[in-house]
């Protein structure tokens, strides 16, 4: 294989993204036989399987999904572009590629990046989300420039990157005013048997949060483990069950979801990361993000 067909490639990442030859092939406006010809001679030339059949759908192998992820890549690119030839404002833009941790706030995550997008050099945010190790090794080979975490890096990992804390925050416990009617007792006591939304086993907090309940003696109803805040606080928002969020975000938490804040717990701590590939920070935008996060953000929060 001397070279790689790019026409091959496009009509493959179209059939993958569609799933079928006939949605692709009225997508691309050539016949389903053209198409099917097409991604024949890409996998021979490829030496390589990129679909199996599984009933009358197509799937893709191990294989055929790692050269996908590559696609992606190639025609995103692409498309960018493309718009920074449309758009001379965009060509002076520089990217800056953030990885977030499931596990952060999204709330917490647009505040932390806001200075970013008001430096004087124009800045092309581009975020990607995900769960730490794999945003790392994104990191690794350049393709961040800086990862969130509500944790440092861990130290097993080969790979060369450097924690700098952000800041702090207590946690606080919130839930639809329906639910907090059916409470009894003042908080914390008020938690015992109440529903309850656990963080999962990936976010930092759940073993501290467990310890502070056990501690003090309570047991609420387990109804739901959630990795993904913001899939935590939709089902909070809907009635299943109490959760709870960093106290600095309190404002944004009972407007965004019409919940009330029943209690604070501010012995259990959240703390937040910028995990870079630099020890001296030197990137414009991750200076501003540290400095207004530990002046602004986390600066007037108390423990």
């Amino acid at each position: 294989m001397s070279s790689l067909n790019y026409k091959h490639l496009r009509y493959y990442w179209m059939v993958a993204k569609t799933g079928s030859i006939a949605r692709a092939a009225e997508q691309l406006h050539l016949t389903p036989h053209a198409i099917s010809g097409q991604l024949s001679d890409f996998a021979q030339t490829l030496g390589v399987e990129l679909f199996r059949r599984s009933g009358r759908k197509l799937e893709l192998t191990d294989t055929g999904q790692r050269i996908l992820s590559y696609a992606e890549d190639i025609f995103t690119t692409g498309d960018e572009l493309l718009e920074v030839l449309r758009d001379q404002t965009a060509a002076r833009s520089v990217p800056f590629r953030v990885g977030i941790a499931d596990s952060v706030s999204k709330a917490i995550a647009y505040r932390l990046l806001e200075p970013a997008l008001k430096l004087g050099e124009p800045v092309r945010l581009v975020c990607r989300e995900g769960r730490l190790a794999p945003l790392l090794a994104e990191l690794a080979v350049h393709r961040l420039e800086m990862i969130i975490a509500d944790r440092p890096m861990p130290t097993h990992l080969n790979v060369r990157g450097y924690n700098h804390l952000l800041g702090e925050s207590g946690l606080t416990v919130f839930g639809t005013r329906r639910l907090t009617k059916t409470l009894s007792g003042s908080f914390p006591a008020s938690l015992d048997n109440a529903p309850f939304l656990l963080p999962g086993e990936d976010v930092t907090i759940r073993s501290k949060l467990l310890q502070w309940l056990e501690a003090n003696n309570l047991r609420p109803r387990i109804v739901g483990e959630f990795d993904d805040s913001a899939l935590m606080k939709a089902f909070g928002q809907a009635g299943a069950g109490l959760f709870v969020a960093p106290t600095v975000i309190t404002d944004h938490v009972c407007e965004q979801y019409k919940v009330a804040a029943i209690g604070r717990i501010d012995s259990v701590v959240e703390q937040l990361y910028a995990i870079t590939t630099e020890r001296r920070l030197s990137h414009p935008a991750i200076v501003a993000i540290s400095q207004a996060a530990r002046q602004h953000m986390f600066g007037a929060t108390k423990h």
